[in-house]
């Protein structure tokens, strides 16, 4: 029999997901979404991407600002729910709402648990240089992403790749695994095991100090930076090139040859010197602009070797 589901998402990472669970005959009694916010020049309230999908659908939709009170846990209950499926939804459950759905509430999570628990898996993932990531179907508990794991689906990561091209992949990738969990709880056969002890680390979210990139560092390391925080928020150097002092992000890089005192500009093509080797400048944002090579950012703008980016 298919599954009465409650969804709770935000983002575009979540819609995906729905339209699988939707797609699979399931029944989506309830879509919870964050309420919509202010965007755009004129400030107008924006639906989440979720609740944009929720209404397509005919889907019935709530944003309620907290899930502590009982009047919030009674709506939760009067859904009765077989289970709540959750992507990025951005509130934490309590005791209360876990209990509710008879089969639990399993989370979507985009990364190979207990590696990189917490907000920003992805980013993190990146950041570090990590070889290999991928998505997690995990049954929730009141602890931070530490429940048990019921399937996993894992994934590359790629030299150059940004964590932008990561989340765009891992999308359709955690909504196929997602249904393809449900069709194994509906059999009665979806096993979990508890997360590895070892192992364990915490994707912190993302600060603006982290940001600023710190040319003494290896290249490869400032290079895991710029991709790991590509397109947001945006890894940025503070300097004067010839117009005052500038904020420019730097949202894509290759490794090259090259040495010299760190942070100095070593040739007019955009190396850059690293506290080990050097960085090609690929892609650039000014503040204002659009994002454009790094050739059309430097045209009359004082970027002669030497030129300190720092």
């Amino acid at each position: 029999m298919p599954l009465k589901v409650v969804f709770m998402g935000t983002p575009d990472f979540a819609v995906p997901t729905l339209a699988e669970i939707v797609g699979g005959g399931h029944e989506v009694v309830a879509v919870y979404t964050r309420a919509p916010a202010p965007a755009g020049r004129g400030m107008a309230l924006r639906p989440s991407p979720v609740q944009a999908l929720a209404e397509k659908f005919g889907l019935p939709v709530l944003a309620p600002t907290t899930l502590r009170t009982e009047e919030a846990a009674d709506t939760f209950r009067a859904h009765e729910a077989d289970v709540a499926v959750v992507v990025a939804y951005g509130m934490i459950l309590p005791q209360a709402i876990l209990d509710a759905p008879s089969l639990g509430c399993l989370n979507l999570h985009a990364s190979l648990l207990p590696r990189w628990r917490g907000a920003a898996p992805i980013q993190r993932a990146v950041m570090a240089g990590d070889a290999e990531t991928g998505v997690a179907v995990m049954r929730m508990e009141p602890g931070l992403d530490t429940g048990p794991v019921g399937m996993v689906e894992r994934m590359g990561i790629t030299p150059d790749m940004t964590s932008g091209e990561l989340h765009d992949r891992l999308m359709p990738l955690g909504a196929d695994l997602m249904a393809r969990a449900l069709g194994a709880l509906e059999r009665g056969n979806l096993q979990f095991r508890p997360q590895a002890a070892e192992g364990v680390a915490y994707a912190h979210k993302i600060t603006n100090e982290e940001a600023r990139l710190d040319w003494s560092q290896p290249a490869t390391t400032v290079h895991d930076r710029v991709r790991g925080l590509s397109p947001f928020p945006g890894a940025y150097l503070m300097a004067d090139l010839g117009r005052g002092p500038e904020r420019v992000k730097v949202l894509r890089t290759r490794c090259a040859d090259g040495s010299g005192e760190a942070g100095t500009l070593l040739d007019a093509a955009g190396t850059v010197a690293c506290g080990e080797g050097a960085l090609r400048l690929v892609t650039v944002q000014p503040a204002g602009k659009g994002a454009m090579p790094f050739e059309d950012f430097a045209r009359g703008r004082r970027l002669e070797p030497g030129t300190r980016l720092a």
